[in-house]
């Protein structure tokens, strides 16, 4: 049972499924036009999206059966996916000093047998006796990752990277992020994003100071085929501060009731800024954040609703984080992080409601499967996860 009630549970709606967007990019992009191309969209001239080929899977994964096993698959095969920064420590291990995985490529063998079809990068480090070096951080090592995903039939979907820190944007954060755009096209990716909040801001000016930065961000992206994406936490999901008294320094005190990623949608061009939910940090937030002082100062109460939230905005999330939780009542986010499926969020009836399953990619991530005793924890409890969401099937009414 969970710690508080969840309005996802009492409503069945779902959405039709949609074709799968992701467009995998063909290996050695042209980089002359490339650059150039960013460089004019930089300057205010937002060109038309390049694509490239339908992604042609290793396993032809994405053929699933609706009702194998009594009832519909929730995740198709071709969707099931995981951050690599929850098996960090088994990219980042010494292969000369361990017989397990390490290194991207023998994390990528050992996650294609588990089952998994997608991966989403946490950057491009690993150890320095893995094959191909410390950094794969280049064009190069862009190349040599994406002949190992290749290799396994695995596909990239996206990057926890490189996002500017300056706005307006400075010439060297310009540089560095066209050098990341470039490394997300050879690598087949159709999304790439970060793993932080627009801002840690809890007032409507920084919002819009966001949103004027992530829509030129996301328009350069744009002119190079991908979505750019950003990953929230906790604490984006909490109450904008955008009226009533104000305090000493000239800033609102109150709130209208809208969280601050619901404000970001509404100011952010739906055709240049993309989101990826996390699943564990949005319940957190419905815990968290169920009450709220009006303009008017009178205390109002709501509850958060993730899945109705993305059922609302579909096509803005892509991509999920597909993590899990049992109750904590001491640690003041109302859940402990566990492997998926051996938790109590309710992902079934979440996946149920958000509907388009064809479209959304969901990301296992634990950020707890590293293990200090324990070196085989991460690569083993990816496989739990992985079965646990490959068995997720739409409830029979």
């Amino acid at each position: 049972m969970t710690l508080f009630s969840d309005p996802s549970r009492t409503e069945a709606a779902t959405a039709s499924a949609a074709p799968d967007e992701g467009l995998r990019r063909t290996l050695g992009v042209n980089r002359r036009r490339f650059l150039s191309t960013c460089t004019a969209v930089a300057a205010g001239a937002v060109a038309a999206p390049v694509f490239g080929a339908p992604p042609a899977l290793a396993q032809e994964q994405g053929r699933d059966h609706d009702h194998e096993r009594g009832g519909q698959v929730l995740v198709p095969p071709h969707k099931r996916g995981i951050i690599l920064y929850t098996v960090r420590d088994a990219t980042g291990r010494d292969p000369l000093a361990t017989d397990l995985p390490s290194g991207f490529r023998e994390v990528f063998k050992q996650l294609a047998r588990h089952g998994y079809s997608q991966v989403e990068f946490a950057g491009y480090r690993q150890h320095a006796n893995a094959p191909g070096g410390a950094d794969l951080e280049t064009v190069e090592g862009a190349k040599l990752l994406r002949s190992w995903l290749d290799e396994y039939g695995l596909r990239a979907q996206g990057n926890h990277g490189f996002i500017p820190p300056s706005w307006p944007l400075t010439t060297a954060d310009l540089d560095t992020f066209k050098k990341h755009l470039e490394i997300a096209n050879i690598l087949g990716m159709a999304h790439m994003g970060t793993g932080g909040d627009p801002t840690g801001s809890s007032y409507r000016e920084d919002w819009d100071r966001a949103a004027e930065k992530w829509n030129a961000m996301g328009a350069i992206a744009r002119s190079a085929g991908i979505k750019l994406y950003t990953h929230n936490h906790d604490g984006a999901y909490g109450f904008l501060l955008d009226g009533g008294p104000l305090d000493d320094q000239g800033r609102p005190t109150r709130s209208s009731g809208i969280r601050k990623l619901e404000y970001f949608l509404k100011v952010t061009d739906p055709k240049l800024v993309w989101l990826e939910m996390d699943i564990f940090w949005a319940h957190v937030a419905q815990y968290k954040f169920r009450t709220y002082t009006a303009h008017d100062g009178s205390t109002r109460e709501n509850v958060f609703d993730p899945a109705g939230l993305v059922f609302r905005n579909n096509r803005r999330y892509p991509l999920f984080h597909a993590k899990d939780g049992v109750v904590s009542t001491t640690n003041g986010m109302g859940y402990e992080m566990v492997p998926f499926g051996t938790g109590v969020i309710d992902y079934t009836t979440f996946f149920s409601r958000v509907g388009q399953r064809n479209y959304h990619n969901p990301m296992i991530e634990d950020d707890n499967s590293p293990s200090a005793t324990d070196p085989a924890q991460s690569l083993r409890e990816a496989k739990i996860s992985y079965d646990n969401l490959a068995a997720l099937r739409k409830r029979r009414h």
